[in-house]
C-alpha cells in the first residue's frame, strides 16, 4: 500500500476565523465542502472541521486522515494486518474513502482520488 501523506483533523468552532491562519501558515487556499452537517477546510495538510457537537464528537475520534493511491489496496493489507475496517470503502467528493480501527484501538480514514 502506498501512503501519500496525512491530514491533521482540527475541529473548530469558527471555521471563517480558523481559514486564514491556516492559509498563511501553509502557503496554501482552503479547499471547501461539506461533510453532512459538517463544514470541512481542506488546507494544506489540515482539514479544519466546523459544525453540530454531536457530529464532532464523532469525527474527533479519527486520529488522522492518511491519502493512499488505492483505497481497495488499503482495506486488503489493513484487514490482513488485524485491523477491523468499520466503514467503506464509499465515494467522497474526491474520491473514495474508508474507517478503520487499527489492532491497537486508533482510528483512521482512508482516502484515495480515484473514483468507485
Amino acid at each position: 500500500m502506498e501512503i501519500l501523506g496525512a491530514s491533521l483533523r482540527i475541529c473548530v468552532d469558527d471555521l471563517e476565523a480558523a481559514i486564514p491562519f491556516y492559509e498563511r501558515l501553509s502557503g496554501g487556499r482552503a479547499l471547501r465542502f461539506r461533510r453532512g452537517g459538517v463544514e470541512v477546510a481542506a488546507v494544506g495538510s489540515f482539514l479544519l472541521m466546523s459544525g453540530p457537537e454531536e457530529e464532532l464528537e464523532i469525527l474527533r475520534k479519527v486520529a488522522a486522515t492518511i491519502a493512499v493511491k488505492d483505497v481497495d489496496e488499503a482495506h486488503r493489507l489493513l484487514t490482513e494486518l488485524g485491523a477491523r475496517v468499520v466503514a467503506g470503502p464509499v465515494p467522497t467528493p474526491a474520491g473514495r474513502n474508508l474507517l478503520a480501527v487499527h489492532p491497537d484501538g486508533s482510528v483512521f480514514e482512508y482516502v484515495d482520488q480515484r473514483g468507485g
